[in-house]
């Protein structure tokens, strides 16, 4: 009853506000990012010369929180690719599957709609535009891993050959030029322009569909890329090519937030929720210039269940994590290449790490020598190497290091199952404020697309 009243409720509202819908709508996702994430970046993001504590850019459109459950029989937890489809098309299913209910069947997705309405519709994304966010806003498949049959669909699964995204932009090349099919000539030959680097984007014809693909699956991290805030410069770009007088559906994913914190990385996170606050600031100013625009921004889950302030300690140090200049991946990369050295280290943490930490460092990187020689042999078998062994090793030993600094912890390095907050601005934000569930908010965007 509970669930039935909160669908209804909200249906219900969108009688009482104006008559007109928005002609554009925004679909924010930052994928992984519980309420620890916001809070941790506004403390990350404060300016430490001043007595009070910032406001960031998420904390004056906080107007709800969201459930984020499966199906019953995935239990309480989601996946990605589960509550991507919840988002998308109002329908729970079970983890893995994209645009299918539990019977794998296909549903409609909000991007489906609007394009049938008339609207132009795109995708921006850090991850490969086939991975399980995106998937479920464009495609059909009973599993998210179907990473290549997914790709296929974004070509194949035409309606009278028209293609459901005008523009798409993200990563994956391993997926579109394969040797059993180059999706990219396919997608070419059929009229679409393609561009493969970001200085491209300032030059986007608006008279042909856009395919841009920037990496070989996700893009590089934000501590590693050269453009810090790729996803607010992909996104502005598509901003841009998207306007018309018939309006929008747009798809936005901060897509490597989770992967930070699937990989227990405060640093990569943190990164990435500051691209996603550069996001919104360019939705913002959009949202001045066209008021007739919507922005939603929610999660699908929250991941690594991140802890600021842990070991009992009534303390967190974000200051620790402000002057990286490489991500823990890539300090790793480098210990293991060229050894330890003190001034490179210093440089690429911000920090110089004292002789204790230096000293546990040191034992870190005998200790995988060590566990290479000893299993050299069965490791070489599996194609793995000296040096990627000794860099998986090094990066736990950095990202602890950074635990301690920080005073972070987590619990997991998968999803857990708490409820997300919702942000919203721009017009008819305020039908999605309060407790909803995930499915409550796909379901109030179709209501708006019906209201066109």
């Amino acid at each position: 009853m509970k669930k039935l009243f909160t669908a209804l409720t909200l249906v219900t509202s969108l009688h009482v506000v104006a008559n007109e819908a928005p002609k554009n709508i925004i679909m924010v996702i930052s994928d992984g990012m519980g309420p620890a994430y916001t809070t941790a970046y506004r403390y990350f993001n404060d300016d430490p010369t001043t007595p009070e504590i910032e406001t960031t850019v998420f904390d004056k459109y906080h107007i709800g929180s969201s459930s984020t459950y499966p199906a019953p029989v995935s239990g309480l937890v989601t996946d990605s690719a589960a509550s991507a489809t919840a988002l998308a098309s109002g329908v729970k299913s079970y983890n893995g599957a994209i645009g299918v209910d539990v019977d794998e069947q296909p549903v409609e997705s909000v991007l489906y709609r609007a394009k049938a309405k008339g609207l132009k519709t795109g995708i921006v994304v850090t991850s490969q535009i086939n991975h399980a966010t995106p998937a479920a806003y464009m495609a059909h498949n009973k599993h998210r891993r179907n990473y290549d049959e997914i790709a296929d669909s974004y070509y194949d699964d035409r309606n009278n050959n028209q293609f459901l995204a005008d523009i798409m932009l993200g990563g994956g090349w391993s997926y579109f030029i394969r040797q059993d099919r180059n999706l990219v000539s396919e997608f070419k030959s059929a009229g679409f322009h393609y561009l493969d680097n970001f200085s491209a984007l300032n030059s986007l014809p608006k008279s042909k569909p856009v395919l841009g693909l920037f990496d070989d699956k996700g893009l590089a991290q934000a501590l590693d890329h050269q453009d810090k805030y790729r996803l607010a410069t992909m996104t502005e770009a598509a901003l841009d090519y998207l306007t018309n007088e018939k309006g929008m559906f747009l798809l936005v994913e901060a897509s490597q937030v989770d992967w930070g914190g699937h990989n227990n990385d405060i640093a990569y996170s943190m990164a990435e929720m500051s691209d996603l606050d550069k996001t919104i600031q360019v939705l913002e100013a959009y949202v001045a210039k066209h008021p007739d625009t919507l922005v939603v921004l929610t999660a699908d889950h929250s991941t690594g269940g991140m802890t600021i302030g842990a070991n009992g300690k009534y303390a967190w140090f974000p200051t620790w994590i402000k002057n990286l200049t490489a991500s823990t991946e890539t300090i790793a990369n480098d210990i293991a290449e060229q050894g330890l050295e003190v001034t490179r280290l210093a440089n690429q943490l911000g920090f110089q790490p004292n002789e204790e930490e230096m000293a546990t460092l040191a034992a870190s990187m005998a200790d995988a020598e060590n566990y290479w020689l000893t299993n050299q042999v069965k490791f070489e078998e599996k194609g793995y190497t000296k040096q990627s062994t000794i860099s998986r090793s090094m990066r736990k030993a950095v990202l602890k290091l950074i635990d301690q600094r920080t005073n972070t912890g987590w619990t997991t390095s998968g999803h857990t199952g708490v409820d997300v907050p919702v942000y919203a601005f721009g017009k008819n934000a305020e039908l999605f404020k309060g407790q909803l569930d995930n499915t409550d908010i796909a379901k109030g965007i179709f209501s708006l697309i019906e209201k066109r």
